[in-house]
């Protein structure tokens, strides 16, 4: 236990300060709450203050590592900070999106558009469709989703920056598909399996915060209160059990997805706590219900 060297508290999980090298609780982590000599140095691009979505945005021209302009005053300034609700923006036009395309267009334009398919892993459009895709037949799958990105996200996207952050969401949401339909054509060659959801990103998100602190207090339906380190051993004995008892996509949800999901996430979260990244002590999250965060197959 650490002792903050701006008020005295003990803190299990401190902050150190990248300028001045000390040691403080959170409510004093902030440079501007501890007076830290690094405000003295806020033209310095190694200052203590970091943009969250590159390294570069205090130099010249303001180029990120993408070659793109994410400055203060740059087009795709909004992004910075912000990919947790880009995201979550972009589920649920592709949500009423989905509803056009089966109303207007068919159901086979469907599944070429959104659906990751174990016949047709060769669209490599749908391994990012299908992230943002959900269930049509209802708001139940979205909306877990939703709810558990819109609290677990921002947290993860502060401490990793939003270009890293949306690497992991997408990279992750698409191999968590992969296997799901991967492991479907490997057992059943020539009988479709499609998935599409979210749930494989969320679930990695989940696994970065669990091993960042695993002691954060959470609570499911904002009422019970849990380590998410519980509630994410639950989650990963469900989704196993299911799959081994009932098979990967048992009941209509992707039970191997959220595995695959969740495994990336813990590794990655592994190598952040050695890089010295933290998480808060106590968060808000709604979820559970049938299926879980489900990514559906059909």
């Amino acid at each position: 236990m650490a002792q903050c060297d701006e008020c005295g508290q003990h803190e299990n999980m401190p902050y150190k300060c990248r300028m001045c090298g000390k040691t403080f609780c959170g409510d004093h982590r902030l440079p501007e709450n501890h007076s830290c000599p690094g405000l003295n140095e806020w033209n310095d691009p190694k200052g203590v203050f970091k943009s969250g979505f590159d390294d570069s945005v205090n130099q010249q021209g303001r180029s990120s590592s993408f070659g793109i302009d994410t400055g203060a005053g740059g087009p795709l300034a909004y992004f910075r900070g912000n990919m947790t609700f880009v995201f979550l923006g972009l589920m649920w036009l592709t949500f009423l999106a989905e509803f056009f395309v089966l109303n207007f267009v068919g159901e086979q334009a469907f599944a070429e558009i959104f659906l990751l398919q174990s016949t047709h892993i060769e669209r490599v459009w749908t391994w990012v469709t299908s992230i943002f895709a959900h269930d049509p037949g209802g708001f139940f799958h979205i909306a877990i989703n939703s709810i558990v990105l819109y609290f677990f996200g921002p947290i993860v996207e502060r401490r990793i920056g939003s270009a890293k952050f949306t690497v992991l969401f997408l990279v992750t949401g698409a191999l968590a598909g992969l296997a799901q339909v991967g492991t479907a054509a490997i057992t059943t060659p020539g009988v479709r399996s499609a998935v599409l959801g979210a749930s494989g990103a969320v679930a990695a998100i989940m696994g970065v915060l669990t091993v960042l602190n695993p002691n954060l207090r959470i609570y499911i339906y904002f009422i019970l209160p849990m380590p998410l380190w519980i509630a994410t051993l639950l989650f990963a004995v469900y989704s196993a059990f299911t799959s081994v008892a009932f098979g990967p996509g048992a009941g209509g949800v992707a039970q191997l997805a959220h595995l695959a999901g969740l495994g990336l996430g813990l590794l990655y979260g592994a190598k952040l706590k050695r890089e010295g990244e933290r998480a808060p002590q106590e968060l808000q999250f709604g979820g559970g219900g049938r299926g879980g965060m489900g990514g559906r197959r059909f």
